[in-house]
């Protein structure tokens, strides 16, 4: 478990953007926090506090910084979620977990980026279909972000964490995510109408494993699909 400290109950919904490097994870948090706030809603963005992090120090973590970094990006959102509806992400704990096993062969922040990331109502997953670009001490290049997407979809469907796949380029990218967002928030908020045939989420049921939810999208087909109707 995370050990952060106690405070008031909060309520806020989160919503989780995760996905490797260079695939628009921060320009998305930024346009979802408007077309939230837009709607009137009290909306928190917690950025990166890894990028933060390189930018003062000058360089990337060592492994043993690893797990700092991770507690610290959870109690800004725990703290944000304190006095808003919405708190949005720009990442969470499993990055963190998934960079340290990827560049450290590092197991040991699973456990605690899972507690993490259980607080999320819904985690949106970038596609890779931008292009990458540098982007100071955190790229590491493009041959990272297949493994990096990869080991993230892993850790959602093997610990039964929702998640929708977003892709596409421009207004594209950020109308999937409002749209997967939009059961939420017509649960929350009956202005938002009913929910809609095409966001209905599945049951998928891998052999040996308990029941997780996945979204359409999730399948390897209907995305494939997806990001070519974003091109």
């Amino acid at each position: 478990m995370l050990d952060l400290p106690a405070g008031p109950i909060a309520r806020a919904r989160r919503i989780a953007i995760v996905g490797a490097e260079s695939t628009g994870k921060t320009t998305l948090a930024r346009e979802l926090v408007a077309a939230l706030a837009g709607d009137g809603e009290r909306v928190a963005l917690v950025g990166e506090w890894l990028r933060e992090w390189c930018d003062a120090e000058g360089r990337t973590p060592r492994r043993d910084e690893q797990h700092g970094i991770l507690v610290e990006q959870h109690r800004r959102i725990d703290a944000a979620a304190v006095g808003h509806d919405w708190v949005v992400c720009d990442t969470t704990g499993l990055a963190t977990h998934v960079y340290s096993e990827l560049l450290f062969d590092d197991r040991s922040l699973l456990a605690p980026a899972v507690a993490g990331h259980r607080g999320m109502a819904l985690t949106l997953l970038t596609a890779l279909d931008l292009p990458w670009v540098p982007d100071g001490h955190q790229r590491d290049g493009e041959h990272v972000r297949e493994p990096v997407d990869t080991r993230l979809r892993a850790v959602l469907m093997s610990h039964g964490m929702p998640f929708a796949v977003v892709a596409g380029h421009g207004p594209a990218r950020l109308a999937q995510a409002l749209a997967a967002l939009r059961p939420l928030r017509a649960a929350a908020s009956p202005a938002h109408g009913p929910r809609p045939a095409s966001a209905t989420a599945g049951l998928f049921t891998a052999p040996g494993r308990r029941r997780a939810w996945i979204c359409e999208c999730c399948v390897p087909e209907a995305e494939a699909a997806l990001m070519r109707r974003g091109n």
